[in-house]
């Protein structure tokens, strides 16, 4: 391309008859870039390869190659979403966690990498496949924790419980886009307030935020996520009280609940633990040194008398 096809700032000039993918990528870069996206580069192919309909891969293995007007058009309105700081998965409209390829909306939290680590946490001290039978989920947003589990134990049912609607009617789309759904249930409720039982595996991820604090968290969390998935009253930790009022009439001899912690509520999270009469299993830390997931599980004396009781 000429010089005099190329902007200023080095790019050629997306036309209404459109123009290459590298003069596309390198512009959106730039807008990018000036919206203080931390991954510019890397958000301008994601977004492109989306308009196209096509993968990263693809799309760098040819940078000479047009982009058609219609594709651009879709760009276009992607990037200017994307510079206004609404979420790159909400735009593309899925997201990964695990395994598993998930759909996103604004009714729940986007999964993070760091909710992997109770993934994580799970198959350290249940390695063995055959010994989780049935997994609940509290909070389920997504489905992500309980979809992974599912798929890491394959003998294993599940339950997933949100107060959303919405959220709840997402997690089963994305129990039925990775082919768990003959093996997974969704409820809508408070916690585990109408659920009966025991279960193997409990996880939950809940809202953890100081209500105080949200406000000043990124825009991507703080516009475009709902407050209810991050709000966890004036010190964070109301969700975790809920919870843990009801996991010793949930955990089976011998389960496990992992919950996923906020940054510096391990202390906190754990004494209100004991308080309920949990005992500590495990704490993991993410990848960042975070202490991240929290495991508990019964007192072992209450663990023999139920083994014990006909």
């Amino acid at each position: 391309m000429s010089r005099e096809g190329r902007s200023p700032g080095g790019c050629g000039r997306p036309t209404p008859e459109g123009t290459t993918i590298g003069a596309w990528l390198c512009q959106a870069g730039q807008v990018l870039r000036a919206a203080a996206i931390e991954n510019p580069r890397m958000e301008a192919r994601e977004l492109l390869a989306h308009a196209m309909g096509t993968t990263t891969d693809a799309l760098l293995r040819d940078p000479r190659a047009p982009v058609a007007p219609e594709a651009g058009a879709r760009f276009t309105a992607a990037l200017k979403r994307r510079a206004a700081r609404e979420p790159l998965q909400l735009i593309l409209g899925t997201a990964g966690f695990w395994t598993l390829t998930l759909e996103v909306s604004r009714d729940t939290l986007i999964p993070r990498p760091d909710t992997e680590t109770l993934i994580e946490a799970a198959l350290e001290l249940r390695p063995d496949r055959a010994s989780v039978r049935r997994i609940l989920d509290l909070g389920t947003g997504t489905g992500a924790l309980l979809l992974a589990a599912l798929a890491e134990y394959p003998g294993a049912t599940g339950l997933g419980v949100d107060r959303v609607p919405g959220a709840v009617a997402l997690a089963a789309r994305n129990a039925a886009r990775n082919g768990l759904a003959e093996r997974v249930s969704f409820a809508v409720g408070h916690w585990a307030d109408a659920v009966g039982g025991s279960f193997d595996l409990v996880l939950s991820n809940p809202p953890y935020i100081e209500s105080a604090a949200i406000p000043a968290l990124m825009p991507e969390v703080a516009v475009h996520e709902p407050a209810s998935a991050l709000d966890g009253g004036a010190d964070g930790l109301a969700a975790y009280r809920a919870i843990l009022a009801g996991l010793p009439r949930l955990l089976a001899p011998g389960g496990l609940a992992v919950l996923e912690l906020g940054e510096g509520q391990a202390p906190a999270v754990t004494a209100l633990a004991a308080e309920a009469g949990l005992r500590v299993r495990g704490l993991r830390d993410d990848l960042a040194g975070i202490p991240r997931a929290l495991t508990l599980a019964l007192p072992e004396k209450a663990v023999g008398a139920t083994a014990e009781s006909p």
